[in-house]
C-alpha cells in the first residue's frame, strides 16, 4: 500500500517518538523511509541589521550540525529496525512549504504534533497543520507525549 514514506524530523524528543512509530509502520508495509530535516537559514531573516550577519552565520553552522546529527540518529534507528532509509537535509525559509515541495515522490507522510493550543500555537505556528491544509497526500499525524513538549 505505502512503499515510500517521508518523515520530516527536527531532532526533538517528539520527532524521536514519531521516528520509532513510523519505522515500525514502514517495516510492516515493507516500505522505505526518507527522513527530511528542514534547515531554516537565519541569514534570510536579517533585513536591516547587517551587524547580525556574523552571528547568523555561526548560528547557521550550528543548526546545520544539529540537522546532520538528527538525521544520523534517525538513520541509525532505521538500520536497527532493518528499514531501508535515506536522509535529506534541505534548506528552506518556510518548513511547511519545503516539506510540501518534497512530498511529491512519497505515498505517505508521517509527522508529529505537539498539540499546542491557544497562544503557544499562535506564536509558534504549526507545520503539521499547514501541511494538512495544503497537501493532497495522505498523512499520519502522531501526537507526541506531553513530556516531549
Amino acid at each position: 500500500m505505502y512503499k515510500h514514506i517521508l518523515m520530516p524530523i527536527d531532532g526533538s524528543s517528539c520527532s524521536e517518538h514519531v521516528t520509532a512509530q513510523g519505522l515500525a509502520l514502514a517495516k510492516l508495509f515493507g516500505a522505505d523511509v526518507t527522513f527530511l530535516y528542514v534547515l531554516e537559514n537565519p541569514i534570510s531573516h536579517i533585513y536591516a541589521a547587517p551587524e547580525g550577519v556574523p552571528y547568523a552565520l555561526e548560528l547557521y553552522e550550528d543548526l546545520k550540525k544539529t540537522g546532520h546529527a538528527a538525521l544520523e540518529k534517525a538513520d541509525s534507528q532505521a538500520s536497527e529496525a532493518d528499514v531501508p532509509a535515506k536522509t535529506l537535509l534541505q534548506e528552506g525559509s518556510n518548513p511547511t512549504q519545503t516539506i510540501l515541495s518534497a512530498e511529491e515522490d512519497f505515498d505517505l507522510i508521517i509527522i508529529g504534533t505537539h498539540g499546542r493550543r491557544g497562544f503557544d500555537r499562535w506564536v509558534l505556528g504549526s507545520v503539521t497543520e499547514g501541511l494538512l491544509r495544503k497537501s493532497s497526500k495522505p498523512h499520519l499525524v502522531i501526537r507526541c507525549p506531553e513530556e516531549s513538549e
